[in-house]
């Protein structure tokens, strides 16, 4: 049996973090995990660009549902679901990933949280699991499924590394660079091609 693991932003989804920046003129806040490879450093210095600009969490909820998912994405996603079982792995957060999981049909989606104060300021983040990704993968090849997973950044390489086949979509040229190995998808049909292959021959 096959199941597909797929990162969020910059597969189906736009980064958040770079519309937030757009939304509020703040330039910093467009760095993502395609620019950082360390989740940490990047995220503690988001949150003292927020503290220190006095943004909260509305502010990055109102940026969020004006958003829309990646043209041809949602269905893209049908296409996929109606083959194979597809569980999204990310490391956004609920609290701002809800109203873009309504436009793509309640798909499965493992994420973080937030801790958050009274006020409404975004005090501290909750990783559901460290090395989340690849142990999401890890998991399910012991569960004795054929893991397929793609994904566009620095934080979905263990992710793609554990799958029996891992593709990059999208990706900056410099993750290409470091990470040959991986074929890489630039549309939604070349994902096609790609995963339809593998589940239609029952490739291991």
């Amino acid at each position: 049996m096959h199941i597909v693991c797929s990162d969020l932003e910059g597969v189906f989804i736009p980064e958040i973090w770079i519309n937030v920046a757009e939304r509020t003129g703040i330039d910093e806040l467009r760095l993502t995990t395609r620019d950082i490879s360390d989740y940490d450093v990047l995220m503690k210095r988001r949150l003292e660009i927020l503290a220190a600009n006095g943004l909260k969490l509305k502010d990055i909820t109102d940026a969020v549902a004006a958003m829309d998912p990646l043209p041809g994405a949602r269905e893209f996603l049908d296409w996929l679901r109606a083959r194979t079982q597809v569980i999204i792995v990310s490391d956004t957060y609920l609290e701002f990933a809800r109203p873009l999981m309504e436009k793509l049909g309640w798909p499965t989606l493992l994420c973080h949280g937030l801790t958050v104060d009274d006020s409404g300021a975004i005090t501290g983040y909750n990783l559901r699991q460290a090395d989340g990704k690849r142990k999401v993968a890890q998991a399910f090849k012991s569960l004795n499924y054929h893991v397929m997973a793609m994904g566009d950044s620095y934080n979905d390489v263990s992710m793609l590394k554990e799958a029996h086949h891992g593709v990059l979509f999208c990706p900056p040229q410099n993750v290409i660079d470091e990470y040959s190995q991986f074929p890489v998808a630039t549309t939604y049909d070349d994902l096609k091609e790609i995963f339809g292959k593998v589940i239609e021959t029952g490739e291991q």
